[in-house]
């Protein structure tokens, strides 16, 4: 066993291994569907990035050791030319793992995000989610009706909510590690390092509503990743994945052959 602690993942399917990171309070849940659809074709790794889901928490959250935790993963489980797809916060630790570890990936996509910064803005939910008091919010109906208080979208407060869970009779809690990815917020944005570059292979995803990827971004993606192609999800936005998902599927399968 490694001494690191390997991170927590579904894995279904045979074939050539595809891993699939989530973004920032998403857990490998969220992929679900669209992982038993391309577990007809390869090995899916649905996986919860540090401080996610199913996996253990840590005081120390950044790209660095997100991508020490993802190479762990690989050498644990014996993985090699894998494909990456990693959604917002996961394409930014999936661009880092191509850079630091361009022998280990086959391809990559990457999913409505660039390697640019972006300002935090998360702040709000944030506030949201420390503003519950699980003593007193004891009912998933009353987590959710503290959160609209901040929060008035029915679909971020749905998405947020699938972090709720029964952590013993009686008591609920977040999967999340609030109080470590409230500390680092800012290192969510932060940007992929200068002069970085992945020769092989790499296609963005973009979602036709979202402002993450944009013309402005375009030099910046072929900087780092010369070989890119950028393809738009229409009738998307930012969770391109859930909100069109058959378009994403095709895609992603045409891209990977």
């Amino acid at each position: 066993m490694s001494k690191n602690p390997i991170l927590n993942a579904t894995i279904i399917g045979n074939g050539k291994p595809l891993l699939i990171l989530h973004g920032y309070f998403g857990m490998s849940d969220n992929w679900k569907t669209l992982g038993n659809q391309f577990s007809e074709n390869y090995q899916v790794h649905l996986i919860d990035q540090r401080n996610h889901g199913r996996s253990f928490h840590a005081a120390t959250f950044n790209y660095e050791v997100l991508v020490e935790d993802l190479y762990n993963y690989i050498q644990f489980h014996n993985l090699e030319n894998v494909f990456i797809i990693g959604h917002s916060m996961g394409g930014k630790t999936a661009m880092l793992f191509a850079v630091t570890y361009p022998e280990l990936l086959a391809k990559l996509i990457v999913a409505d995000i660039s390697p640019r910064k972006y300002a935090p803005h998360h702040n709000a939910i944030l506030a949201a989610l420390n503003s519950v008091d699980f003593s007193i919010e004891n009912t998933r109906g009353k987590v959710d009706k503290k959160l609209s208080d901040l929060i008035p979208e029915l679909g971020v407060r749905q998405f947020l909510l699938k972090n709720v869970y029964w952590k013993e009779k009686g008591v609920l809690d977040y999967r999340f590690n609030l109080d470590s990815l409230t500390k680092n917020n800012p290192e969510v944005g932060e940007a992929l390092p200068s002069f970085t570059v992945f020769e092989k292979e790499t296609l963005f995803l973009k979602g036709e509503k979202s402002d993450y990827i944009t013309e402005n971004e375009k030099p910046i993606i072929e900087a780092h990743f010369p070989k890119a192609n950028i393809v738009t999800i229409e009738k998307a936005g930012h969770w391109l994945h859930a909100e069109n998902p058959k378009q994403f599927y095709n895609k992603v399968l045409a891209y990977l052959g």
